[in-house]
C-alpha cells in the first residue's frame, strides 16, 4: 500500500470494499490497496466503524424513552387537572342545589336595616313563613341560576387552584399545616375574582320581594346592571374587595382546618364511620369559617344589594361599610344572617368536601 493514503473506516463495507464517493483515490485503486493490508488491520478498521456508528446512535436511542416519558407526564398532569376540575364542579353543583334556600334567607337578613325597616323579619321562622306565604316555594330559589352557572367553574377553580398552590408551597420553608392555610387563602382570592359578577346578579335578585313570576330573569337583571352601571366596581364588579375578603378568609380556615384535623384523627376501616368522620370534620370547618368571615359577607350584601336611598350610594367599600354598620346598628349587625349561613355552609361545606373526595377517587380508579 502506498504510504500517505488513509482509509476512512466509515467507507468500509462488511466485505472490505470501499463505498465512498468522496475518496481521493479511484475506487479500484483503494480496493487494491485494502487487499494488501494485513487481516488484523482490516478487522481493526471494521471494528472502529461499528463503534463509531453505535456512538452516533446512542443519543438518538436515549431520546425516545425521554420523549415518551415527557409525553406521559403531560398526559398525567392533564388527567390530574381534569379530575380536580370535574370533582370540584360536581361538589359545587350538589351543594348549591341542596342549600340555596338557606342562602336566600341569609341574604334577606343581611340587607334589612334594623328594627326600623318596615320589611324586617322577626326571626328565622318568620322569614321562612313570610317568603313561603308571599312568594311561594319558588321564592326560596330566587337567584339560583347565577350560582348554578357560577358554581361549576367556581368550585372547579376553588379546588384546582388549592391543589396547585399546595404543590407550589411545598417548595417553600412553610410548615405543612401553614402551607394548607396559605393555599386555601390563594384559592379563595382566585375564586372571588371569578364569582363576583355572578354574586352581584344573585344578590340583586334575592333582594326583590316580588312574586317569583313577576321578577326579571337572570339575564335581564344582568343586562340592567350593565346598562345602568357598566362592568366596573360600581356595576357588575361592585363589592369586589368584600368578596375577596369573604372567600379568602373562608377558604383559608376551611381547607387549613379540614385537612390538618383529618390528618390528626386516625381513619376508620369501617366505611360508615369513615364517612361520618369526614362529614363531622367538614361540618366543623364550614361552621368555624362562616363565623369568622361573616362581617365580609354582610358588607358584600350591603354593597351589592339595594341602597337605602335610591340613587344615593351609601355603602361604597368593604371596611367603610363595616364601620358604618357598626356605628349605626352595633357590632351584632355584622353577624346578621349567621344562623342561616351556618345552616347552609356547615353541612354544605361537609357535602362539598365529601363529594369532591369521592368523585375524585372514582375518577382516579375509572379514568
Amino acid at each position: 500500500m502506498r504510504p500517505g493514503v488513509k482509509i476512512n473506516p466509515h467507507c468500509l463495507t462488511e466485505r472490505g470494499h470501499i463505498e465512498c464517493s468522496h475518496s481521493s483515490a479511484p475506487r479500484r485503486r483503494v480496493s487494491e490497496q485494502l487487499r494488501t493490508l494485513p487481516r488484523a488491520r482490516v478487522l481493526h478498521l471494521r471494528k472502529a466503524r461499528n463503534n463509531s456508528k453505535q456512538s452516533l446512535l446512542k443519543p438518538l436511542l436515549k431520546l425516545k424513552p425521554r420523549n415518551r416519558k415527557m409525553t406521559s407526564k403531560k398526559h398525567s398532569l392533564l388527567r390530574e387537572a381534569s379530575h380536580q376540575i370535574i370533582a370540584g364542579g360536581s361538589a359545587g353543583l350538589v351543594e348549591i342545589c341542596l342549600m340555596h334556600p338557606l342562602d336566600v334567607v341569609k341574604t334577606r337578613f343581611q340587607i334589612q336595616r334594623g328594627k326600623g325597616d318596615p320589611n324586617s323579619y322577626k326571626g328565622l321562622g318568620d322569614c321562612f313563613r313570610t317568603i313561603f306565604r308571599t312568594e311561594g316555594v319558588y321564592g326560596f330559589y330566587k337567584g339560583i341560576l347565577p350560582p348554578i352557572l357560577a358554581e361549576t367553574p367556581k368550585r372547579a377553580v376553588k379546588f384546582f387552584t388549592f391543589e396547585q398552590y399546595k404543590k407550589l408551597l411545598s417548595f417553600t420553608p412553610l410548615s405543612p399545616a401553614m402551607a394548607l392555610s396559605v393555599a386555601g387563602l390563594g384559592s379563595g382570592l382566585t375564586e372571588a375574582l371569578v364569582v363576583n359578577p355572578f354574586e352581584v346578579v344573585k344578590v340583586s335578585l334575592q333582594a326583590k320581594r316580588d312574586s317569583f313570576k313577576v321578577q326579571p330573569s337572570t339575564f335581564a337583571q344582568a343586562r340592567t346592571i350593565i346598562n345602568t352601571d357598566g362592568f366596573g366596581l360600581r356595576g357588575l364588579n361592585k363589592g369586589l374587595t368584600s368578596t375577596l375578603g369573604r372567600h379568602g378568609v373562608f377558604n383559608m380556615i376551611y381547607f387549613g382546618f379540614y385537612f390538618n384535623v383529618k390528618d390528626a384523627i386516625p381513619a376508620s376501616q369501617d366505611p360508615r364511620l369513615e364517612f361520618m368522620r369526614k362529614f363531622a370534620i367538614g361540618l366543623v370547618s364550614g361552621t368555624v369559617s362562616s363565623c369568622v368571615n361573616i362581617p365580609f359577607d354582610v358588607a358584600k350584601s350591603r354593597i351589592q344589594g339595594p341602597q337605602p336611598v335610591p340613587g344615593e350610594i351609601k355603602y361604597r367599600s368593604c371596611f367603610q361599610t363595616m364601620g358604618l354598620v357598626y356605628r349605626e346598628e352595633g357590632y351584632l349587625a355584622l353577624y346578621k344572617g349567621l344562623i342561616p349561613k351556618i345552616m347552609r355552609l356547615g353541612p354544605g361545606g361537609a357535602i362539598m368536601l365529601l363529594v369532591y373526595e369521592y368523585v375524585s377517587g372514582w375518577l382516579q380508579k375509572n379514568w
